[in-house]
């Protein structure tokens, strides 16, 4: 699992920012990442659109996805993520939606959790994860696995949007 003080250090070496757009987590991700000392040279803001119709009103996801896949979606997720960095104006988004429990939603599973990252250029990288255990493990398994989607498309982007 990455780490988020290398992940901050990273969107410095890059010169980039970062923006969240958090469902489930309710926060943790933006916590996670100004817990960093020096964070706030990279870290925009957030958006925690917890409320399905926020995501459409905040963060511009589709209305016909949303009622047509519900608010746990890989696409829900990637526009999320694109939203996020439109909306904090940052280099790149990064977003989670899922089922933390202890209900299913949107005939997904507890655990189902889709996360998303949203680059310079348009691109989208996601990951889905089926998490297990309670609600707590749920959120911070989701955290730290979107930290380690963000890490992993850093490293691919290393030196290809400096500046």
């Amino acid at each position: 699992m990455a780490d988020v003080a290398e992940v901050v250090a990273e969107l410095v070496r890059q010169g980039a920012t970062l923006a969240v757009a958090e469902s489930l987590t309710g926060g943790l991700i933006g916590a996670a990442v100004t817990s960093v000392p020096g964070a706030s040279r990279v870290f925009r803001g957030g958006v925690i659109s917890y409320a399905t119709e926020l995501k459409q009103e905040l963060l511009g996801v589709p209305a016909e996805l949303l009622r047509r896949e519900g608010a746990v979606h890989p696409d829900v997720a990637a526009a999320m993520a694109a939203g996020a960095a439109r909306v904090c104006g940052a280099r790149y988004g990064l977003a989670v939606t899922g089922v933390a429990g202890p209900e299913p939603q949107d005939r997904q599973p507890v655990g189902t959790v889709h996360v998303a990252v949203s680059g310079p250029d348009g691109e989208v990288w996601g990951r889905r994860l089926s998490l297990s255990g309670e609600r707590a493990r749920i959120r911070e398994g989701t955290v730290d696995e979107a930290i380690d989607l963000l890490a992993s498309v850093l490293r691919a982007n290393k030196g290809e949007h400096s500046g």
